[in-house]
């Protein structure tokens, strides 16, 4: 592999006589500039292994031209060595503040030159070494990462099929909701990574399902008073179940399962929350499982039309809803439409 040098100095005589040094160590080509603004050019198309700059030059000094390599992508830690005079101990002090690694002392002797230049090449060798392997590094621990979130993904369907095997409601209803609810995240500014942890927490809003008797859960018909009390304990048995987790996506489908049924006025369950009291996520997912649940054939009802759901959504924005989170869904109008084709209920 070839190493390449760049060296500056205004003075032509240095730079024939450091460029004919260089080709003397193993694999290496020297840049040559007079000006250390010719210098910088070349290094914005190609990052050097190691950089020999004079202090004196005019426009831009020795000290200058460091400052600015160093703010360059991937010039850092490229070795620097600065060629000064032999009284100059306080410009090699700023130098070294500056992120020269070694010096020169005028006038330049050859074998010194030949023997710091190789150990800066040694240094700048070992320095892509460690990148090497903490790029490695990076790779290894993002498999990882993928591994435990497909785990941890998996978890979650394996939980949300458990509440569908119960409950005839579920089905694409958890798919269709879960990405009306990203949309109203994306709508709302909130993160990618938010707006991707909402999508695989939605899914357990309604996983305290399995927790109600199959009378009450499965019954075709409207529920009567004291069976919706017992249906409303569904909220709190989903936090139960998932709540205390390490998992990020579980806390989140905890807080959204004991809260997506509050309501903004303060009138839902089960703790009276209003406004922005209730989590972000569980005001969200309230709207997308509402409207996924109006346009829903059941069996106890047919299914409204997109026109009533979206009334009854704008009539209860500031009492039932969030209004926010209600003119970002009605504000991706178009992309809920290609949810709601792309996920249809099996026959």
């Amino acid at each position: 592999m070839t190493h390449h040098v760049l060296i500056i100095d205004d003075t032509d005589i240095n730079l024939i006589l450091f460029a004919a040094l260089v080709k003397k160590l193993d694999d290496c080509e020297a840049h040559t500039f007079a000006t250390a603004r010719g210098g910088l050019d070349w290094a914005k198309e190609r990052i050097p292994d190691l950089v020999i700059v004079d202090y004196m030059m005019p426009d831009i000094d020795g000290l200058e031209f460091i400052r600015l390599l160093r703010e360059m992508p991937g010039c850092a830690v490229v070795p620097i060595v600065m060629i000064t005079a032999n009284d100059q101990k306080q410009l090699r002090y700023r130098a070294l503040d500056m992120g020269a690694n070694d010096f020169l002392t005028k006038p330049v002797d050859k074998v010194e030159f030949l023997a710091r230049s190789r150990n800066m090449l040694l240094v700048s060798e070992a320095n892509k070494q460690l990148a090497d392997r903490a790029r490695w590094l990076a790779d290894e621990v993002r498999k990882a990462t993928a591994e435990i979130v497909a785990r941890e993904r998996e978890t979650v369907i394996r939980l949300c099929k458990a509440a569908e095997y119960r409950d005839p409601e579920t089905g694409a209803h958890i798919l269709r909701m879960a990405h009306y609810s990203q949309l109203i995240a994306r709508g709302l500014g909130l993160s990618e990574q938010e707006q991707d942890l909402l999508l695989e927490a939605a899914p357990m809003h309604d996983i305290g399902k399995v927790g109600i008797a199959d009378k009450i859960l499965l019954k075709p018909a409207r529920l009567d008073a004291d069976e919706f009390e017992v249906m409303k304990q569904h909220a709190m048995y989903g936090y139960e179940l998932l709540k205390g987790s390490s998992s990020r996506v579980l806390k989140a489908g905890a807080e959204i399962a004991r809260s997506h049924h509050e309501k903004f006025d303060g009138s839902g369950y089960p703790g009276g929350l209003k406004g922005e009291e209730i989590p972000i996520f569980s005001r969200i997912v309230a709207v997308a499982d509402v409207f996924d649940a109006l346009t829903s054939e059941r069996p106890y009802k047919t299914a409204w039309t997109l026109e009533a759901a979206v009334d009854f959504l704008l009539q209860g924005s500031g009492t039932h809803f969030d209004p926010n989170c209600v003119k970002a869904f009605l504000d991706a109008w178009d992309d809920v439409m290609e949810i709601r084709a792309r996920y249809q209920e099996d026959a």
